[in-house]
């Protein structure tokens, strides 16, 4: 049995070898973007066939350069500019200078095929919401002025938030994995749903079902259960607890409505403005620590505006381009009495 191993392996290399120059054959005649797409699976599946496809290309590329040079440069005979010692170290200096260059060159490709091959673009405008039904089953949803990227494959379903906020309703699939990058974070989920929330200096994370785990730069990875969430930050993972009602409020959203729960004013303001193309602007201190509850249309801001001025001393002034901005309302002054006497 063991005997017969390296014979058996030299086969699968030549098969695998061959299967590769036939990739790169297709690869440079024009392909359609599902050949492209198959190729890439293909290189994907096994390092064995990445290693191949490189090692493809570089004999490709360099044969490419070499027919360009010589159609393009034309020289003395070597003979006459340098001795024969110096022509067999200036051979494996110019190979090796080649070689690196062609590797260089053939990761950047590789790595170019696999990131923007097959890849499917998702956006929202300010104000609106949109809800993805993906090809495994899964849901893709989308908050206001959000961004994300969509690559599937038969090794992998892969997810990448741009900016904004989404929530993901994952098919279960337990062969192919589904993970979701946002920024230095990934999250890998089988079948469960969480949303996910890039704010300026941290990912919110919300786990309404199932499990998903957590890594985020050289940090450990972290389990987040159902009901749980974290704070992801470039190197380290915060696990905190959250109750049903702060999971109500984190995904209000999908309905359309905000939450707000003691949040300040200019809290509130902040969530309003993600749905709106014209600011709401606090124009006086005193107005920012004033706190709010109560539960609002995302697509009304002017009932917000009304419950302010109702119940707190705040009064709101329109612009003339769309914009609030919010003054301090100050008490009106009592009449003095003329009388002296």
């Amino acid at each position: 049995m063991q005997a017969s191993e390296p014979s058996s392996s030299c086969g699968i290399r030549d098969a695998i070898e061959a299967e590769a120059a036939r990739l790169l054959a297709r690869l440079n005649s024009d392909p359609s973007p599902e050949e492209e797409a198959e190729i890439c699976e293909w290189i994907e599946s096994d390092p064995r066939h990445a290693v191949a496809f490189a090692q493809a290309e570089f004999a490709w590329e360099a044969a490419e350069r070499l027919k360009s040079a010589a159609a393009e440069i034309t020289l003395p005979p070597l003979q006459q500019i340098v001795s024969e010692e110096q022509q067999r170290r200036l051979s494996r200096n110019i190979m090796v200078a080649a070689a690196v260059a062609v590797m260089l060159f053939i990761v950047a490709a590789i790595v170019t095929v696999r990131t923007f091959s097959g890849v499917d673009r998702y956006e929202t405008q300010v104000g609106q919401m949109r809800d993805i039904a993906l090809s495994d089953g899964s849901i893709l949803h989308l908050n206001s002025d959000s961004e994300a990227e969509v690559r599937f494959t038969d090794n992998g379903r892969k997810v990448r938030v741009l900016k904004g906020e989404a929530s993901f309703d994952v098919a279960h699939d337990k062969s192919r994995p589904f993970d979701v990058e946002a920024r230095s974070a990934i999250i890998r989920a089988v079948g469960t749903a969480f949303n996910v929330r890039m704010r300026p200096s941290i990912i919110e994370l919300t786990v309404t079902q199932g499990t998903v785990t957590v890594h985020s730069g050289g940090s450990m990875g972290r389990k987040v259960a159902a009901g749980s969430g974290a704070v992801i930050q470039p190197r380290s993972i915060d696990l905190t607890r959250l109750g049903p009602k702060l999971i109500d409020q984190r995904t209000a959203w999908r309905s359309q409505m905000l939450e707000l729960d003691g949040e300040t004013i200019e809290q509130a303001a902040g969530e309003f403005n993600r749905y709106r193309k014209t600011p709401i602007l606090i124009g006086d201190a005193r107005v920012s620590a004033l706190r709010i509850g109560g539960r609002f249309r995302t697509t009304d801001s002017r009932e917000f505006l009304s419950a302010l001025q109702m119940s707190l001393p705040i009064r709101a002034v329109d612009g003339e381009d769309g914009s609030v901005m919010l003054l301090y309302r100050d008490d009106e002054p009592v009449a003095e009495s003329d009388d002296e006497g």
